[in-house]
């Protein structure tokens, strides 16, 4: 239920009102809604400084009635310069129905989990269902949240950690170990990981691609995570151009994500037939895969329904448990 004034929320409140699998419930479902016509599409603005950038993404929940924007600031130096999180932002949701905000709450651990989360349902349909071996590459929070994720949905027994920092591999290949009680290693050498590996999953800031066509096996699945802004490059075009290929929006990965840098070098075209979005795939509409030996590629850059989704979940449950801290902007 809706309640008057707005509600404020820090980072570790929303961490305890939101957990990956409720994550990835409410974002499997945001998907289903968007595919099957019910859900509007989102938007996106942004603004690019030497180092990071800002940018703002809105959606509605159109079966609650609510409308969500989020700010973030993304700066992969903060962690070595500043010692500040890479991301940092808020997110306001407001009442649809009537325009009040009925919520400010702290955007790193809504946008770290639904990233996950995405890569979960995508996983779910475009991964073989036998898939064992996974290949992170990135070993920060959301490589973190990326192997939990699709530890959850595929029978993975193995994976290794890639990071360009290889103190940070092997002190996320320690602690994931530990945490899924499964084998972690850290790979020197990405191809040789990616090549012994069923799933792959880059997150990494990188603006140079890295997996190219001739690491990577028949059958895998790739999710490209860390392409969220027009800049930054993680998948060889032609290995791009070459699969199975699914986008959390086909608008905005055509100007920002992977599919942007196959475009440029006219390995594809903007608009594809053969192309699918998520949000078509969990509906139903169109396959993730249509057989073992495909290469399928999930183009993720982060679209605002899966924060309005995660976000009224935690509003929600932050009004049941009486969390946070309410106040009267408008007094």
């Amino acid at each position: 239920m809706k309640s008057p004034g707005t509600l404020l929320l820090r980072r570790r409140e929303v961490a305890q009102l939101l957990s990956l699998d409720d994550c990835i419930v409410a974002v499997e479902e945001a998907f289903r809604l968007r595919g099957e016509g019910r859900a509007p599409s989102s938007g996106t603005l942004s603004t690019h400084f030497p180092g990071g950038g800002f940018h703002i993404k809105t959606s509605m929940d159109p079966t609650h009635a609510y409308f969500a924007a989020k700010l973030n600031g993304n700066f992969p130096a903060n962690p070595e310069r500043f010692g500040l999180p890479t991301i940092q932002g808020v997110i306001m949701l407001c009442d649809a129905d009537n325009g009040s905000p009925l919520a400010v709450m702290d955007s790193i651990e809504i946008t770290i989990l639904r990233t996950g989360a995405a890569t979960g349902v995508a996983a779910k349909r475009m991964a073989r269902a036998n898939s064992t071996v996974v290949t992170i590459c990135g070993c920060g929070n959301q490589g973190r949240v990326q192997l939990q994720a699709v530890t959850r949905v595929l029978p993975i027994q193995r994976a290794y950690a890639f990071d360009r920092d290889g103190r940070a591999a092997e002190s996320f290949a320690r602690e994931m170990s530990s945490a899924l009680e499964m084998e972690v290693t850290p790979a020197a050498d990405v191809g040789e990981a990616v090549r012994d590996s069923d799933v792959c999953v880059t997150c990494t800031p990188s603006e140079v691609f890295f997996v190219r066509r001739d690491m990577v096996k028949t059958g895998t699945f790739i999710a490209a995570v860390g392409a969220d802004n027009p800049y930054k490059q993680e998948i060889e075009p032609e290995l791009l151009a070459s699969a199975r290929l699914v986008l959390d929006d086909a608008q905005q990965c055509a100007s920002m994500g992977e599919l942007h840098h196959a475009i440029e070098r006219g390995l594809k075209a903007r608009e594809n037939p053969e192309d699918a979005e998520l949000a078509e795939v969990v509906a139903g509409k169109k396959p993730g895969r249509t057989g073992d030996d495909e290469i399928t590629i999930f183009d993720s850059t982060g679209v605002a329904l899966e924060d309005v989704a995660a976000a009224v979940m935690v509003y929600e449950r932050a009004l049941s448990a009486g969390a946070g801290h309410r106040v009267e902007l408008a007094a």
